[in-house]
């Protein structure tokens, strides 16, 4: 019955094929080099070539191999235009679907996880998925009480399927850092392995949905879609009609760009502080824009398969060195990192060092409103990244406590896609509303 498993050769084949694709790559650069060209010309060259044979292997493939290019297309914005360019398509693909599971396995995981009689629950069942992505598909359905609904089937074998590509995926990630100036890509790849076992568990993920769709119930901006019916690797949820974020980055308006930008701002920075969760998959095809009868739009948030749990809201600490970054106070905020542990005991750095580390990070939060584009963002991946840099040779000395890593990768992913949208966004204004510590360093 499983697709997934059955192919697992082929699986290990494709993904394999990657690391000697980009050596053999490697050795046509040396060649040109030797011919004549340029390293940075040879070097942008590599790049695409490596990123246009990346992801079109990992949108043939569900599984880790999908979740993995989810969360990498969404630094797109990071990557140089001429790189970004040629295959911006498979990205946004990459964030919206991939190929359909056939339709006699999913009747037949609806038997094995609902019973014989599925069917009865439903008015109707429509067997072309709607949306399919790493671990499971959406098959849009009427429910029994003439609801429209989201039913979400999980793969047969994605457990194994994501932790088989993930564990090959992370034997050659230092080949794939070039793809992302500035950004390891080793620390993404183990963080996607460590929240295997809770991103397959639909029981936790239905539990986070209805606190984030309790919490947001009567919310003018933000809707959360109720939980109706939750199997194992089965869910059911309420239908959200509405644009999807790929499409707005694609197609939209400037007016649609900034709206889906703030609101998408403002629901990373309050979720935590009105559920003690935050949504920590915030690619483009998790979310929808939807026109509401006030003529206002509305965010749609889908997909809480993976979540943080801060039970206090944002750690103050942020907001607190953010404020003290702001304020130019280098002794308070090289102090404040040195306490939390982002600069170990062994290690001794300049503070006025730091805070110009710092300072051109925080520029969206300085501004009254900021616009977000792709070469803002590429200009402080490049920035960070460039060996001969300042600001590479002290990023290297920074610690990364694990209680933060997936408020940093949730953080720098929003970032992105906010990039993608070109959205101007007044981020201050939800820092002081959301976000402990920062209207006030004390």
């Amino acid at each position: 019955m499983s697709d997934l498993p059955r192919k697992a050769v082929t699986r290990t084949v494709k993904l394999a094929a990657l690391p000697l694709g980009i050596a053999g790559r490697v050795t046509w650069g040396l060649g040109k080099r030797i011919g004549g060209k340029s390293a940075e010309i040879v070097a942008r060259e590599l790049q695409q070539r490596t990123a246009e044979q990346l992801f079109r292997t990992l949108g043939e493939l569900k599984g880790g191999a999908m979740k993995f290019g989810q969360a990498l297309s969404v630094f797109e914005s990071a990557l140089p235009e001429e790189v970004a360019g040629p295959y911006r398509a498979a990205l946004t693909k990459l964030q919206e679907a991939a190929p359909p599971l056939p339709t006699a396995t999913v009747h037949q995981v609806l038997t094995d996880r609902l019973g014989p009689d599925w069917r009865d629950l439903f008015e109707e069942f429509e067997d072309k998925p709607a949306a399919a992505a790493s671990i499971g598909q959406v098959h849009r359905a009427v429910w029994h009480d003439g609801r429209q609904v989201a039913v979400k089937v999980q793969y047969p074998g994605a457990g194994e399927a994501l932790l088989s590509d993930l564990k090959q995926l992370g034997r050659f990630a230092g080949l794939l850092g070039p793809l992302v100036p500035g950004m390891d890509i080793k620390p993404l790849i183990k963080e996607l392995r460590d929240r295997v076992s809770e991103e397959l568990d639909y029981e936790l993920e239905a539990e986070a949905q209805r606190t984030h769709a309790d919490a947001f119930a009567d919310d003018p901006d933000v809707i959360v879609p109720d939980v109706v019916h939750q199997g194992d690797q089965v869910l059911v949820t309420e239908w959200l009609e509405g644009t999807p974020l790929s499409e707005v980055i694609a197609d939209g308006t400037e007016e649609e760009r900034d709206r889906a930008g703030q609101l998408l701002a403002r629901f990373l920075f309050s979720g935590p502080a009105r559920t003690g969760l935050l949504h920590a998959d915030p690619h483009p095809g998790n979310f929808r824009l939807i026109p509401g009868a006030d003529g206002r739009m509305r965010l749609g948030v889908l997909d809480f398969g993976t979540v943080d749990r801060l039970p206090g809201g944002w750690p103050k600490p942020i907001g607190r060195s953010l404020r003290m970054t702001l304020d130019g106070d280098a002794e308070g905020v090289y102090g404040h990192l040195c306490a939390e542990g982002f600069v170990r005991e062994s290690v001794e750095l300049d503070p006025d060092a730091v805070l110009d580390y710092l300072k051109p990070i925080i520029e969206p939060a300085e501004a009254e409103e900021f616009t977000f584009t792709r070469p803002w963002l590429r200009g402080q991946a490049a920035r960070i990244a460039d060996p001969r840099s300042p600001a590479h040779q002290l990023g290297r000395q920074i610690n990364l406590p694990p209680s933060y890593l997936l408020i940093h990768r949730v953080t720098l992913s929003t970032i992105g896609v906010l990039c993608q949208l070109g959205a101007t966004v007044r981020l201050r204004d939800e820092l002081d509303t959301w976000l402990p510590g920062f209207a006030s360093a004390e």
